[in-house]
C-alpha cells in the first residue's frame, strides 16, 4: 500500500520535472502574432516543434475516436473484391477484415452452389495473409435436402494465388505512382 503511494508521488514529481524542463527560459505566448488563435492549431504547432508532450503513451495509448483507413488503399482488400466481383456479397466488413459471399451458382447446375469466406489476417501481401474457405452446397431438389461441405484446397489455393497476384500488381502501381526522384533543388547543396 505504501509502495503504491510512493510510486504515485514519484510519478507526479517526474511529470513536474518534465513540465519544468520543457520551459527554456522564454515566456510562452510572448508574441501572439507567431501563434495561431485556434487552440487545436496551437497544440499541433507546439507538438510539431517539440514543445510539449502527450500522455497517450503513458496511459496505454488511449485513442479518441477511430482511425479510418479506406479500403481502396489496401491492395489485398481491393484484389479480393476484384477477383470475386462476379459473386453476390452477403457480408463485407473492412474493419473486421472479412468478406463473405452469398451462395452462387453459375446456372449450369441449379442444385449446386458455392459460398466463399475471406478473412484478412494481415495487410501485408503474403501467402499467410488470407484465410479463405470455400463451401459447396449440393441439393437434391430445389434447395431441399442440401448437403454443405468445405471444398478441397485446390480451388482455395488458386483463388488465393489470384488475389495475391492482383494485390502485388496494385502495390507496384501504387509504388510507381508515389515515386519521386531525389533532387538537391532548394536545399542549398551544390
Amino acid at each position: 500500500m505504501c509502495f503504491v503511494k510512493i510510486s504515485k508521488i514519484l510519478s507526479f514529481l517526474m511529470m513536474c520535472s518534465i513540465f519544468l524542463s520543457a520551459c527554456n527560459g522564454k515566456i510562452p505566448g510572448a508574441d501572439a502574432r507567431k501563434f495561431p488563435a485556434d487552440p487545436k492549431q496551437r497544440v499541433k504547432k507546439n507538438l510539431e516543434e517539440g514543445r510539449g508532450f502527450t500522455l497517450n503513451k503513458a496511459f496505454g495509448n488511449v485513442k479518441r475516436g477511430g482511425t479510418f483507413d479506406f479500403a481502396s488503399s489496401n491492395e489485398l482488400w481491393r484484389a479480393s473484391l476484384d477477383v470475386i466481383d462476379f459473386m453476390p456479397l452477403s457480408s463485407v466488413n473492412y474493419s473486421g477484415g472479412i468478406i463473405i459471399t452469398d451462395w452462387y451458382s453459375d446456372g449450369n447446375s441449379s442444385n449446386e452452389s458455392i459460398k466463399i469466406s475471406i478473412r484478412f489476417l494481415t495487410n501485408e501481401i503474403r501467402s499467410d495473409a488470407l484465410d479463405i474457405k470455400i463451401f459447396t452446397r449440393k441439393c437434391v431438389e430445389n434447395l431441399m435436402n442440401c448437403k454443405i461441405i468445405e471444398t478441397d484446397k485446390i480451388l482455395m489455393n488458386e483463388l488465393k494465388k489470384e488475389i495475391l497476384k492482383k494485390a502485388a500488381i496494385y502495390a507496384q502501381k501504387k509504388k510507381d505512382e508515389d515515386f519521386r526522384p531525389y533532387t538537391n533543388e532548394g536545399l542549398g547543396i551544390e
